[in-house]
């Protein structure tokens, strides 16, 4: 893969959703000695919930699987911010956590969460490949189905 993670975004139409001030007193990301930790994101467009609802009630995994999907764009979009809008710094995602709303005897989480770990790969090719957990949660904030967070590491420049 030749093209930078900008490139295969545009390619993939996928634009960068806008960054919304965290609820709360948190940053979005911080930058700690070349690690870049990203607050947990929602499935949010333009800071407008998406999704709504429990998977495996009112979210089909489908659904799901595509609200990790916007959750991880929400977290590239910070790593954007967070690399000056410069994508091709983060030299790999090391870690992403994921958590969906779900009942009890929904079962497929894992499921859910490749749609966040499946975009990593595509937008930044082998370096997104990444460590994971994904566990399921009785509520999230704003009801929305999933939340995703990750850490990356910067490139030495």
């Amino acid at each position: 893969m030749n093209s930078t993670p900008e490139e295969r975004l545009e390619a993939l139409s996928l634009v960068l959703p806008k960054i919304i001030k965290p609820a709360g007193n948190l940053l979005g990301f911080k930058i700690d000695r070349g690690q870049i930790y990203v607050s947990g994101q929602l499935p949010l467009a333009d800071g407008a919930e998406k999704y709504f609802g429990k998977v495996g009630e009112t979210v089909s995994e489908s659904e799901a699987y595509d609200a990790a999907k916007l959750a991880a764009l929400n977290v590239i979009s910070q790593l954007s911010l967070a690399t000056g809008g410069n994508l091709a710094r983060i030299e790999a995602i090391i870690k992403v956590s994921g958590f969906v709303n779900c009942t009890s005897d929904f079962t497929k989480i894992p499921s859910v969460v490749n749609g966040a770990s499946d975009l990593f790969i595509e937008v930044f090719g082998d370096p997104g490949t990444h460590s994971r957990f994904a566990i399921g949660v009785v509520a999230l904030p704003r009801g929305v189905p999933v939340e995703i967070e990750a850490i990356a590491r910067l490139r030495d420049n």
